[in-house]
């Protein structure tokens, strides 16, 4: 098992194709569902696909991309929480899912920390900005908590769904 992070009780680690069932589930929750948008992800292969077409390549292009979250004792997966490259944005975005009976247990922040001071100190990035619909009001809240701050409102467009997403700036060397 390649372990990139720990934090006093998660473990962030690449995706692999293991994972695939672990994927299937996470992108079928409601959460997922209705603030990042479906995948089409309804069966292992299409969850081994996913994981190869996204987080794997992102890996191997970038060096970094979306990491599943365990808790550290069990190493039982609870999330993901990364950073994603896209081909729309000057800027690298910093991305988290949880299933919902891992929310409201910090677990979320305490990853994301971990990611942000991961792209600051071993990527290099200087800017990270993270996208979320006005309505995730969790999300907002956990974004803030990170010391991102609101920048401007978008369309984003190229899955064709035509809604606002809020972005946030964040300066990794600020704090």
């Amino acid at each position: 098992m390649n372990i990139l992070l720990y934090t006093s009780r998660l473990l962030l680690r690449e995706l692999n194709e293991n994972d695939a069932p672990f994927i299937l589930e996470l992108l079928n929750t409601e959460g997922w569902l209705r603030y990042i948008g479906d995948r089409h992800i309804h069966t292992i292969a299409d969850a081994v696909k996913y994981i190869h077409n996204g987080p794997v390549s992102s890996y191997q292009k970038y060096g970094y991309g979306l990491y599943l979250v365990a808790l550290k004792e069990t190493q039982t997966p609870v999330g993901i929480c990364g950073l994603i490259r896209r081909d729309q944005w000057e800027d690298t975005d910093i991305g988290f899912a949880f299933l919902p009976q891992y929310t409201g247990k910090g677990y979320a922040l305490e990853a994301a920390i971990a990611v942000l001071s991961d792209g600051k100190e071993r990527h290099h990035l200087t800017r990270i900005i993270a996208i979320t619909m006005e309505e995730n009001k969790p999300s907002i809240r956990l974004l803030e908590k990170l010391g991102l701050s609101y920048e401007k409102r978008i369309i984003y467009e190229n899955t064709g769904e035509n809604y606002c997403n809020t972005p946030f700036n964040f300066n990794p060397g600020a704090k």
